[in-house]
């Protein structure tokens, strides 16, 4: 199989090599012949890189272990779940995985892209093959995922303890799920630069595109908090790692680019802008592909230094370059139709909320690469912990919550006095009154006060939208609450779906702000000794040591020590958390020991107990306590995204526009049957 995989890789290398040249050659000279050849090409291409995956998937589970990577990252007592996701556990399986998912990616596009987007087409076969090239050149040159060694071991090294978890098989896959997708607008943005065919259609035709990948890339990150929390043993989803960064960037950009495409489209503005934007998001996805491959950078998530980073390097700087010759030859086509009229208005505070996302992610990618620019300047590498990022970070996002719900509520081109009064009364009200209720309990955090406090604003506003739009359906059609909140969401999926998403950001906010009440302590205790602990919401928690057990699992000999919980006197359950020893099926030690974490979470906060080690062998027990507040919100928050994104990407249905007179009204259609009708 494994040969069956090495011919694929070469065949994979000549397609996409040929799918490059007549793709552009055929958007170029418009001839039938070679737009054609393009598109199977980039069938084929995808066809002979899941043959490669597959043949790459039989040998990790056939246990064949004379290839080199399946010895690296399998072991015959590794269970199958693990065994499959050591597919995208090594550099050279993960970009094999990088290409079979490009290679999908640019074969649906060719095939759900409509007719009418077909000038575009033979340029984004191009681009998807020339991308596709590059990855496929370091598998065959330097990276195969198929080199056999000179003799066949009896077993493997197994798959490092920390990723085998259940969160670490989806997460990794949806990251590059996310990654990949972003290629996919970025080839239909160069289509349209080298076509010269800059007007909307470009960007309908990327619309559902653009926000599966910012939503797959989002879930991803999301997962990749949640195994951080569970499996690493910090006691925290966030630690501001270059790699956790790197997979932030391209989110901030293509958040930026969803909100403003909606003013391209509204008004002709900010067309360059949203050009830059998807070129930005691309290259920062590659940009996180080169530091976690170059080793430039030390990360818990870093693969080996190698020299894959340097090709990446090359590669990045290329596609700069590119990117920047096609826009500044092209300016003069990206021309907007109108200038922004008054600064109250949704435009603006679109821009407004584009700018800061774009602050934010500078100050990321300034933070992460600043201790190579140290070294490389002054030969000492500079550290950047969470103190800088939290600094820089925490006002700009502070601000990026107040205009989530400034954005959405003001009236497009210029606000009157009446449409301000008339939306904002109730959120800013709200607002002031959680203020105020939070300095008299003596809350003594002034950020996550402020954001708590800017949270209920911008959910106010939000819960006033959807009351006020099922409210007009109910008198104009008669439906009851529930069927009118339904229909009302259907009729406009973009719209309220990315309100979802909103409420989705202001629970983020609120379990960040929870962090801020974080306590903790450490003990060492014997069997029947206990530790206390004050919990943020005035109760008193007391942590009994029970005991230490010992146990074979299916890999790996496990120490466990469990601990009783009390709450203000009251018995609430029993947390183990385990040292493990990962073994191969010989019973042989491989890796450092890991720890598991214990958590017992609720709606309000998390208990979370590492347990250190045992004391010389004995049952006394080294521990960490730790209480989290909100930690829940996150994943609440987590799970509104993704609603909120399919409800924005679920296919709208057609709908008649209804004006509906109302008393006093001029020959127009009301505001409410507008809002109804979208």
């Amino acid at each position: 199989m494994t040969i069956l995989g090495e011919v694929s890789l070469w065949l994979a290398f000549l397609l996409s090599a040929w799918g490059a040249v007549v793709g552009f050659v055929g958007g170029k000279t418009g001839r039938p012949d070679l737009i054609a050849s393009g598109r199977r090409s980039v069938y084929a291409l995808a066809f002979v890189l899941m043959v490669a995956s597959a043949s790459l998937l039989v040998a990790l589970i056939q246990h064949d272990f004379n290839v080199e990577y399946v010895w690296a990252y399998t072991s015959r007592n590794l269970p199958l779940v693990y065994t499959i996701s050591a597919f995208y556990g090594g550099q050279d399986g993960s970009m094999l995985f990088w290409a079979v998912l490009l290679g999908l990616y640019a074969a649906a596009a060719q095939w759900l892209t409509p007719r009418k987007f077909n000038y575009l087409m033979p340029y984004v076969g191009g681009v998807t093959s020339a991308i596709t090239l590059f990855f496929v050149a370091v598998l065959v040159f330097d990276s195969s995922p198929f080199e056999r060694l000179a003799f066949t071991p009896s077993d493997g090294r197994g798959l490092n303890p920390q990723l085998q978890n259940p969160g670490m098989v989806i997460h990794p896959p949806m990251l590059y799920v996310g990654y990949v997708g972003i290629a996919i607008p970025f080839a239909f943005s160069v289509a349209a630069l080298l076509a010269k065919r800059l007007d909307s259609g470009w960007l309908h035709a990327i619309r559902k595109w653009t926000l599966w990948a910012w939503l797959v890339l989002a879930v991803g990150i999301v997962l990749g908090m949640w195994w951080a929390y569970v499996e690493l043993g910090w006691g925290g989803y966030w630690a501001w790692d270059p790699v956790e960064n790197a997979s932030f960037l391209p989110w901030l950009t293509m958040t930026a680019f969803l909100h403003s495409v909606m003013i391209q489209e509204k008004r002709g503005m900010l067309k360059r802008w949203n050009v830059v934007l998807i070129a930005l998001s691309f290259i920062l996805s590659m940009f996180g592909t080169f530091i976690t491959r170059s080793g430039i950078i030390q990360s818990v998530h870093s693969f080996a230094q190698s020299n894959v980073g340097y090709y990446f390097g090359f590669f990045l700087l290329a596609i700069i370059a590119l990117t920047a010759w096609l826009l500044t030859t092209r300016l003069h086509l990206l021309k907007a139709d109108v200038k922004l009229e008054n600064v109250v208005s949704r435009e603006a505070s679109f821009l407004f909320n584009n700018l800061l996302l774009i602050g934010m992610a500078f100050s990321i990618l300034w933070g992460t690469l600043f201790p190579m620019i140290s070294e490389l300047v002054r030969g000492v590498k500079v550290a950047v912990g969470p103190p800088f990022f939290n600094r820089v970070n925490f006002p700009l996002g502070l601000l990026l919550l107040a205009l989530t719900g400034i954005g959405p509520l003001i009236a497009w081109r210029k606000a009157s006095s009446k449409n301000l009064q008339r939306q904002f009364l109730l959120p800013v009200v709200a607002m002031l009154l959680t203020g105020a209720a939070m300095l008299a309990s003596g809350w003594s955090d002034g950020f996550s006060g402020v954001a708590i406090a800017l949270s209920v604003f911008v959910t106010a506003g939000i819960v006033q939208e959807f009351w006020r739009g099922a409210g007009a359906r109910h008198r104009l059609h008669g439906e009851n609450y529930v069927v009118a909140l339904a229909r009302l969401i259907g009729r406009n999926r973009r719209r309220y779906g990315g309100y979802v998403v909103h409420l989705g950001i202001v629970a983020f906010f609120v379990g960040f702000s929870g962090m801020a009440f974080r306590t903790e302590t450490e003990a060492t205790l014997r069997p029947g000794q206990s530790a206390s602990l004050q919990s943020p919401f005035g109760h008193t928690y007391t942590f009994t040591h029970i005991g230490i057990s010992q146990y074979e699992a299916v890999n790996r000999f496990v120490t466990a020590a469990s601990v009783q919980v009390d709450k203000d006197g009251e018995r609430v359950g029993v947390i183990r958390s385990e040292k493990r020893q990962h073994r191969d099926s010989f019973d042989r030690p491989t890796f450092e020991p890991s720890t598991e974490a214990g958590i017992m979470g609720t709606f309000r906060e998390d208990l979370y107990i590492v347990f250190g080690g045992a004391v010389a062998g004995t049952e006394e027990a080294v521990y960490r306590f730790t209480i989290n507040p909100g930690v829940w919100w996150v994943w609440y928050g987590g799970l509104l995204l993704v609603v909120g994104g399919l409800i924005t990407l679920w296919p709208a249905q057609a709908v008649v526009t209804r004006q509906k007179r109302f008393p006093g009204a001029k020959n127009e259609a009301s505001p409410v049957a507008e809002k109804v009708s979208a």
